[in-house]
């Protein structure tokens, strides 16, 4: 499906009542700018009606999951019109995904469709047409072997089927294709060396017929249904035709080879699978929950925000939560891939933390499928199972499973051309007697040798299965990617902007300098500077509020109200009924404000001469003083970079909101090639198009403040994502740790990602283009079909190699 969708969503944003309002258009910014997006626009409400979001998109490059990811982390939610599920299949291989994934896209309501060979389909539907119970139903119906549902939940959209497959469960179809072979093999053998009735070796091939053409005649019947001549009809017709020439066993052969690779296939592709089903695996089933005074073992699905889960020794954590007793270190690598435990202790106000849980300290935090160290502890859960961040991971990276890459959008659209290019030539093939002099037998086997060894089989699995083991092992590694096309992109970045403020920098400025003006005291400047930045949750507001008061020691500090808040440039309150600004020096002497006194322009310059981030207070009409802070780089920021450089990134780049001087002491500092200061959030985002336009950029931040430019680079990637939803939603890449040492690791995997997938197509085209021309010259079916399933189950193990690979320290 590659034409553009236009889709209308209505806004709803919480207390927006204006199409108008800011929020509104940060959420068109943060859309417009993603590459798939032809335009994203407001159009007004009429009657009553609420203003409706209009964005015409490609589902190929920007799916609709993406942008629903976007509009949440904007805080803003899809209508309920617009419904999502994602439900958990047996697919044999990617042919037979493609055929659902198609069938999907035909029924009406249905907006969005893919499937993967891994079993996961993700629908994405309008309640006004269609509703997810008639979907399932008819998804049902495209199952070979019926399908039994296994567990259903409303809650969150997700449903699973286990499918038997047949009278063997899920290995059916290896087991026919072994009895086909096998019966294959007695045929032939009882034919040349017994003297038997010529009856006896034919039920025998009659027999392998049957066992290894049932799926595949299945399968042909389904393509058949949808208008599609794929190669599992190619085989069928060149069996039948092998046994219209007489030649039984040659056409058991082929049956036998190709549903032995079809199973093959299945089978390797289940080992990628089985490394995504290990993260759902990682929380336990029950926890061990104080009520009502009494300790009770409980289901994980049972617990409710709220309860106290008891943590031992050496278990693993069954929510996520906060500490509220113990003390212990927790391994959170299957989570967030950090290597070394980290160091966890109880919260020191429960009710605040309990009030604003996602704002918890990092030290307080654990989240669920972690292990405990040798501690025990108890922590207090803040999210439901089906919330918690390994529960969204899991989600994510099955979702991701179904997101074309730009190679798979090729390989698919270049078989479009190719297949009925192939078709093409076989029925010439057919009046090749007219032209040379040959019986029609030995034309007709020739045009099914050259259909078989022309069918791209090895194409379509070429890139899901790099793009499936690639998605596996970065979330095993703690890094989430949302799909081929961030797995690809990441690794033809030329250039990698990072915000500076908790990207480089550990995010924790601390107060260096205090310059009080003339007259004033540094406990004046101080308390004035504390009682209005006490209002802000700006971190450089809490540093100075908090490095303020233990400075004052315990002086009163004057009350504050009436905060306003400046983007970009600071705030302004109320301090004993006069006007208190505080923010950067540009600040002054702009939109109405008067300029700084000299006396202040100088002091200002010289603390930003020595890498100072700089806050001038000014009271009334007068600058009572400034205040010099400083964020420290961190430790792992400087080593990251370098392993980048060698990675081959050209450009790193530092974009900051602070004073040009601050921007390029810390650059210095950790190895950036360019620092961009004095850049307004706006401002950011032009600084990526400017870069986008001059090639392939990814954005690091940490997925709230930076979402717009974010999104418009080619990669957004977000830090310290574990437990925050804006994070997760915003980011292409999700670094889960707070910890830059991932972002080589992810960059890394890529590259070899890209390599793999590049193998995979040359192989796949590479054996076409040496089949087709050795078929026509007289190659026989039987050796097509073996080096056909050859370079098919190739690529596959090829792209298996992606689970190894391994994340240098």
């Amino acid at each position: 499906m590659t034409e553009k969708l236009r889709l209308d969503i209505p806004i709803l944003l919480p207390e927006v009542n204006t199409a108008a309002d800011a929020c509104v258009q940060i959420l068109i910014e943060q859309i417009a700018g993603k590459e798939g997006v032809e335009d994203a626009h407001v159009v007004a409400g009429v009657d009553g009606e609420p203003a409706r979001l209009c964005i015409h998109y490609d589902p190929d490059i920007l799916p609709l999951p993406r942008i629903r990811d976007l509009i949440a982390a904007a805080g803003a939610r899809i209508s309920e019109r617009y419904g999502h599920a994602v439900w958990q299949l047996d697919i044999p291989h990617q042919r037979r995904a493609r055929s659902i994934a198609e069938r999907l896209r035909t029924l009406d309501g249905v907006i969005e469709a893919e499937a993967s060979a891994t079993g996961t389909v993700r629908v994405e539907f309008d309640r006004s047409a269609t509703s997810e119970a008639t979907l399932k139903g008819k998804l049902d119906k495209l199952q070979t072997g019926g399908a039994r549902p296994e567990r259903d939940s409303r809650a969150d959209e997700h449903a699973g089927h286990d499918h038997e497959g047949g009278a063997f469960g899920a290995n059916t179809e290896l087991i026919f294709s072994l009895l086909c072979g096998a019966l294959l093999a007695g045929g032939y053998l009882i034919g040349k060396l017994l003297t038997v009735p010529a009856w006896l070796p034919f039920a025998c091939y009659l027999g392998a017929y049957f066992f290894g053409g049932l799926f595949t005649l299945r399968e042909a019947i389904e393509n058949l249904r949808l208008k599609k001549f794929e190669i599992d009809t190619l085989m069928l017709v060149a069996a039948a035709g092998a046994a219209v020439l007489g030649a039984w066993a040659e056409g058991a052969l082929l049956l036998f080879l190709f549903s032995l690779g079809h199973a093959l296939e299945h089978y390797a592709m289940g080992r990628a699978k089985q490394a995504i089903e290990a993260l759902a695996k990682l929380a336990p089933r029950t926890a061990l929950v104080r009520r009502d005074g009494e300790l009770r073992e409980v289901p994980v699905e049972d617990l409710a925000v709220g309860d106290i889960v008891i943590v031992k020794p050496d278990l693993r954590l069954p929510a996520d939560g906060f500490l509220i007793k113990g003390v212990s270190s927790v391994n959170q690598a299957p989570v967030t891939g950090e290597s070394i435990p980290v160091d966890k202790r109880p919260v020191s106000d429960a009710d605040a933390a309990r009030a604003n849980p996602d704002k918890v300290n990092a030290a307080h935090r654990v989240f669920a499928g972690t292990i405990n160290g040798n501690g025990a502890i108890e922590i207090e859960v803040t999210r439901k199972s089906s919330d918690t961040t390994l529960a969204k991971v899991v989600k994510m990276v099955s979702e991701a499973e179904t997101q074309k890459s730009p190679t798979q959008r090729f390989t698919d659209k270049f078989e479009h051309i190719f297949v009925p290019v192939v078709l093409a030539l076989a029925v010439i093939l057919l009046f090749a007697g007219l032209v040379i002099d040959e019986p029609f037998r030995d034309t007709f086997y020739r045009a099914m040798a050259v259909l078989v060894a022309a069918s791209p089989c090895a194409l379509a699995i070429a890139t899901p299965s790099a793009v499936l083991s690639g998605v596996a092992r970065a979330a095993r590694g703690g890094v989430l990617v949302k799909g081929g096309a961030p797995l690809e992109n990441l690794g033809s970045l030329t250039a990698i902007a990072f915000d500076k403020t908790g990207t480089l920098t550990s995010g924790t400025p601390r107060i260096t300098d205090i310059v009080p003006a003339h007259g004033v005291t540094e406990n004046e400047l101080l308390a004035v500077a504390v009682a209005v930045e006490s209002l802000s949750d700006h971190p450089l507001a809490r540093a100075i509020a908090r490095d303020g008061r233990e400075r004052l020691g315990g002086k009163p500090v004057p009350e504050a109200d009436g905060l306003d808040s400046l983007t970009g440039r600071g705030v302004s309150a109320r301090v004993g009924g006069e006007t208190v600004l505080i923010g950067k020096a540009e600040m002054f002497g702009a939109e109405g404000i008067a300029p700084l006194s000299d006396a202040m322009q100088k002091t200002i310059a010289r603390l930003r001469e020595g890498g100072r981030t700089t806050m001038v207070v000014r009271r009334g009409d007068r600058d009572i003083g400034a205040i010099g802070l400083m964020d420290t780089p961190r430790e792992a920021a400087k080593i990251a970079l370098a392993r980048l450089h060698e990675l081959g990134i050209k450009r790193l780049i530092m974009i900051s909101g602070d004073h040009q001087k601050v921007a390029e002491a810390i650059a210095g500092q950790v190895g950036i090639d360019e620092a961009w200061g004095d850049l307004m959030p706006q401002d950011k985002v032009e600084a990526i198009k400017k870069l986008r336009s001059e090639g392939k950029v990814a954005m690091v931040g940490d997925g709230v403040n930076d979402a717009p430019a974010m999104a418009t680079a080619t990669v957004g990637i977000a830090m310290g994502a574990a437990g925050s939803d804006v994070a997760l939603e915003t980011a292409d890449v999700a670094l889960m740790a707070d910890d830059l040492s991932h972002l080589p690791f992810a960059v890394g995997l890529s590259r070899t990602a890209r390599a793999v997938v590049l193998q995979n197509v040359i192989v796949s085209l590479g054996v076409v283009a040496l089949l087709v021309p050795l078929t026509i010259m007289g190659l026989g079916i039987g050796a097509a079909v073996a080096v056909h399933e050859g370079s098919t189950l190739l690529v596959v193990f090829n792209a298996l190699r992606l689970l190894a690979y391994r994340k240098e320290v």
